[in-house]
Order: structure tokens, then sequence, then C-alpha cells
């Protein structure tokens, strides 16, 4: 088991034990919720923000948009697992297409030639074939350092832990190296919209939450309007 495996295991005791509860059904473990919020966002601030920053402002942009593609590349080989789960062939084949694609002629995933040639990227993962075969989101879950989840997507983090290809590349440090670099990369890519959400006048873990649930449920869904729905935690909190 992993450490990042350990990490979501340990999460999910934390919530399910009761540990903090509200009166909104919706979100029946906010209290805790909240709290971890908060570590991530000061987490956030005073690390991973202005590392992303310094790494946005200062390596040159065609070197930025070769590694946001090399790591999109290698997630379309689980996407397209997953399409395939998913009993969606289409998205799954397409995928397939686009790792062929931009790894014989695109450097090895460093140029995204598939876009370009009109094959859509769809970013599947286990949580979402879950969900498709009718497992329900659970409670709402904010997770240490990974931030917005639920219990479902939490359960399958492990699965998609192991169908990440990059978490077999050896040596280690090389692994460990490209995982940070991939996470400041994510972080760069989202520091235009954190900038709008920290200007905003609003509670900004509802707007996470509510936003989270509703791209998840709009991933799950997608264009299939058989597919069952997300359905929410519906169970009471205690009093």
């Amino acid at each position: 088991m992993t450490n990042m495996t350990r990490l979501a295991a340990v999460a999910m005791i934390a919530a399910l034990s009761g540990c903090a509860t509200t009166h909104n059904p919706q979100d029946p473990l906010e209290g805790y919720n909240r709290a971890m919020f908060s570590f991530n966002d000061t987490v956030d601030k005073v690390a991973l923000k202005p590392v992303a920053t310094a790494y946005r402002n200062w390596l040159p942009s065609f070197v930025q948009t070769g590694v946001h593609n090399f790591f999109g590349n290698l997630g379309d080989i689980w996407s397209s697992v997953n399409g395939f789960l998913q009993g969606n062939v289409a998205d799954g084949t397409s995928d397939v297409m686009r790792v062929a694609v931009n790894t014989t002629f695109g450097l090895g995933g460093l140029l995204d030639v598939s876009s370009e040639a009109g094959l859509q990227k769809h970013n599947k993962d286990f949580g979402q074939t879950l969900g498709k075969w009718g497992v329900g989101s659970g409670p709402y879950l904010v997770l240490p350092l990974f931030g917005p989840s639920n219990i479902r997507d939490t359960a399958a983090l492990p699965v998609d832990f192991r169908g990440d290809l990059w978490s077999y590349k050896y040596p280690v440090r090389w692994r460990n190296t490209g995982s940070v670099v991939r996470l400041i990369d994510k972080r760069a890519n989202l520091l235009d919209a954190s900038e709008m959400l920290e200007d905003a006048a609003l509670d900004k873990y509802e707007f996470v939450r509510d936003a989270y649930t509703q791209r998840r449920q709009s991933q799950i869904r997608g264009n299939d309007e058989d597919a069952p729905a997300d359905k929410p935690a519906t169970t009471k909190p205690a009093e």
C-alpha cells in the first residue's frame, strides 16, 4: 500500500467515524470538511501556490506545455480503460487513438497532435466508472492535500493510483520528481481560476463543494440520459 493510499484510507476512516457532523443532509461531515479545507488552503497559500506561480512565470511556455501534454498522454491510457469499463466503446477507442497518435507523432506525448486532429480528451477515472455502475457518491469529503472528493471517489483512489503508469516508473527518484512536477503543473493551470475565487465575495468552501459535486454529476451522466443519477448522501447527521 502506497503512502497516498494510506492517506486516503485514514481520511475516509476519520470521516466515517462521525468526528464532525452538521444539520446539512447533503454534507453531514461539514465540520470536518471545513477544517480540512482550511488546512489545505493554508498549505496551498504557503507552499504550493508560490511554487506554481514561479513555475508559470519563469519556466518557458513550451516547456510547461510539454510537461502538461506528457502527463496528459499518460492519463489518456487509464482514461481509455475506464471508457471501456463504462461501456463507452467510442470514448475508450478515441483515447487509445489519442495515445497512439501523440506517442508516435507527438514526440512521446510532448505534443498534443490528437487534439489538433479533433480527437477529444475525456479524463475518465475509476470513481466515474463506479458512478456509471450505479454506486452512489456518499457524503462529500475533503481529503488532506487531495482536496474535494466523496466516499465513492475516495474508495476508488487506490485503483486510480494503480492505473497510473507513472507510479511504476523507476528509478524511484525519477518517479518522485515527475510526480512533484506534475502536481506543480496542475496547480499552475488553476492559478487564474483560484485568483478569481479569492476575489469573489462568497463562501469559498461552499462554492468549491457545490462546483465539485455538480462537475462530478455531469461527468458521470455525460450525454447518456440512461446513466444512473449520482445520488448524494441522504443520511441524517447524528444528533
